[in-house]
């Protein structure tokens, strides 16, 4: 995880440092408790304090660099307390500063300035450097607009102006991506700790092994299967892969799988787990906020293309089994659904309830609250689930550490939508987009997915989405794209570049259980996943797919067709249907899958019309194979 997992590079503490950190983060899991529960402070102080406990565990928890010592020093204890005092300034100065209408002292100016370079340091230490580059670029842009040529020039802000702009408004830092942190995105993360302490990882595993452990390539598809249950909880690529990975590959190259399959397989199926309703990644949620929808309505938008992608990851698998002459484990070694339902499905309790609470039209944190309450309730059912207290205040400790990547990512994202919002950047960059592509449509959306893909090199998905929703996402509803689709077709491209080389994380974290090469992971992964790359130019050109404009019919038919399209991709990509492919064969499948997936009549007619053909050509083959084999 180390390797590849910058967030993973903490502290091993120990002793009275351990206990301090430890402390420290159940209490920021109980200030959100507590604000969620009996209600939130104004933005700027609800986002502040937020921020003032990430500073002070990112400060304790993450050395300067990998040769700092496992200790906290004198130095890091000094540059926590300065940080998270300067996290807390605007609270303590909220009301001076919120009547200062501009008249800033220099000690604010000097604390505004700390608290821009306390972020950018936070972000280098738990995300990485290519966002501190990108965010620096931005401020360097604000600062120095004169000096930019043509379309981007601007008259460049005063150092004061930027640094007040940036911490002291709610255009900035305290902006809504880390508005959006510090409320509901920290309790569902809160959720999922909860959750995993009921030991749900173990139910998702044995009902997957129930399902499809029998099938051919069994332990393959149970990694799929699993991973799509863990992503209804879950939205970190990485932590997923390595989470259901270290079960799962091992098993899946036991069967004969090539160790870069097999840890291709978790990764694309982790992968997922970021676009899988009910709790998608924490780009969602800055998802609804940006555009002015209900999370539910971004769930509900996101569920065929999940199936999509999570159905073409399956079949792609079933076929690689098939050619491999792969085969399951016995049915009487494996548990079955009613036994797995009994000892465990009330774990799924929680999960219903949020899917019911976001349906009937309530906010996600009470989804969020009631969801948490129930796990613990639910968890008490049997012994085995059952959560003591000591479970309890792990929970809490465990979901305040992995808030903490979200929080410093999108602290970081604000800056850069604070000089959008100041500079108005943003619209430069989108109409600067429109023309480089002449107005095409096409054009605009592969510039677009390469923007997002490259971003997702070093950016995580959350401050990937920031930026390509202020920068990409207007090019494309310029073009008359409807905004729900050009927001989710940057969210998805920010996702997929996780397996997509050369820098694929997940890929990379699957390759290092496999012990596999990286590169090749990679690559395998990009084509078990092609659906990702696939779906999203759908539903820009075919709304449908996610619910703008659609019939219950219109439905019904996108996902026979789509999945038959998946089924003839998946088979052009392995090379494999019925039996080997030939190199003209793979070509028309692809071509009638694509068919297939984009929603309309004469697309569907020509589509089924390819495979049934291709189909017949492969039926006559696997029967002559089959007759030379018997004469021989």
């Amino acid at each position: 995880m180390k390797k590849v997992d910058k967030e993973s590079t903490f502290r091993k503490l120990e002793g009275f440092q351990h206990k301090l950190v430890y402390l420290i983060a159940v209490v920021f899991s109980c200030y959100h408790l507590y604000t969620g529960i009996f209600g939130m402070f104004a933005a700027q102080i609800q986002r502040s304090v937020h921020l003032a406990f990430a500073f002070a565990l990112v400060f304790l928890l993450y050395p300067a660099n990998k040769n700092s010592s496992n200790r906290i020093g004198a130095i890091d204890y000094i540059t926590a307390a300065l940080a998270t005092f300067t996290g807390l300034y605007l609270t303590i100065e909220y009301e001076r500063l919120m009547t200062a209408a501009g008249n800033y002292t220099q000690a604010d100016l000097l604390f505004g300035i700390l608290g821009v370079l306390f972020t950018l340091e936070a972000a280098r230490r738990v995300v990485g450097t290519p966002i501190v580059v990108i965010a620096a670029s931005f401020l360097v842009y604000a600062y120095l607009g004169d000096y930019f040529p043509g379309f981007l020039s601007h008259r460049g802000y005063s150092l004061e102006r930027i640094v007040t702009h940036m911490y002291y408004t709610t255009e900035g830092i305290l902006g809504i991506p880390l508005g959006v942190s510090s409320t509901f995105i920290f309790l569902f993360l809160l959720f999922g700790a909860f959750l995993e302490r009921t030991g749900i990882a173990k139910l998702f595993i044995d009902i997957a092994n129930a399902i499809a452990g029998w099938a051919s390539g069994g332990p393959a598809k149970v990694a799929v299967i699993t991973s799509a249950l863990e992503g209804t909880i879950s939205g970190s690529s990485v932590a997923n892969t390595v989470g259901s990975g270290s079960f799962t590959i091992p098993m899946m190259k036991k069967l004969g799988y090539k160790p870069e399959f097999a840890a291709a397989v978790e990764a694309a199926a982790s992968t997922g787990g970021q676009i899988m309703p009910p709790i998608m990644g924490a780009a969602a949620f800055l998802m609804a906020e940006f555009i002015g929808l209900p999370y539910i309505e971004i769930a509900k938008a996101a569920v065929i293309p999940a199936l999509l992608y999570f159905t073409g990851v399956l079949i792609s698998v079933h076929l690689e089994a098939k050619r491999l002459g792969l085969k399951g484990a016995n049915r009487s070694e494996l548990p079955t659904v009613w036994s797995v339902m009994k000892e465990r499905g009330h774990l799924f309790v929680p999960l219903i309830a949020i899917i019911y609470v976001l349906t009937e039209g309530f906010t996600p944190v009470l989804a969020a609250l009631v969801g948490l309450a129930l796990s613990v309730l639910a968890g008490m059912i049997k012994k085995d689930t059952r959560m003591g207290f000591g479970d309890i205040i792990n929970a809490l400790e465990a979901g305040a550490r992995s808030a903490l990547g979200v929080a410093v990512a999108c602290a970081t994202a604000g800056i850069i939508v604070g000089v959008v919002t100041l500079t108005g950047v943003g619209l430069k960059m989108a109409n600067g987009l429109v023309d480089l592509a002449g107005g095409n449509l096409l054009l605009t959306l592969m510039f677009t997915m390469v923007a997002s893909l490259i971003l997702g090199m070093g950016a995580p998905t959350t401050a990937n989405y920031v930026i390509t929703s202020t920068i990409a996402a207007p090019a494309l509803v310029l073009l008359g794209v409807p905004i729900l689709a050009a927001h989710m077709f940057v969210f998805y491209f920010g996702i997929v570049a996780d397996i997509t080389p050369p820098v694929a994380l997940a890929a990379y974290a699957g390759a290092g259980i496999a012990k596999a090469d990286p590169f090749k992971t990679g690559v395998t992964a990009t084509k078990l996943a092609i659906g990702a790359f696939i779906i999203p130019y759908i539903f820009v050109l075919s709304p449908q797919i996610i619910l703008i404009g659609s019939t219950p019919m219109g439905l019904v038919q996108i996902l026979i067709t789509s999945i038959c399209g998946m089924t003839a991709i998946g088979a052009a990509m392995i090379g494999y249907l019925l039996t080997n492919m030939s190199m003209p064969e793979r070509i028309a499948f692809f071509v009638g899958g694509l068919m297939l997936i984009d929603p309309g009549t004469l697309t569907d007619v020509a589509g089924l019309v390819i495979l049934a053909l291709g189909g017949i050509i492969q039926l006559r083959r696997k029967k002559a194979d089959r007759s030379m084999s018997i004469g021989g």
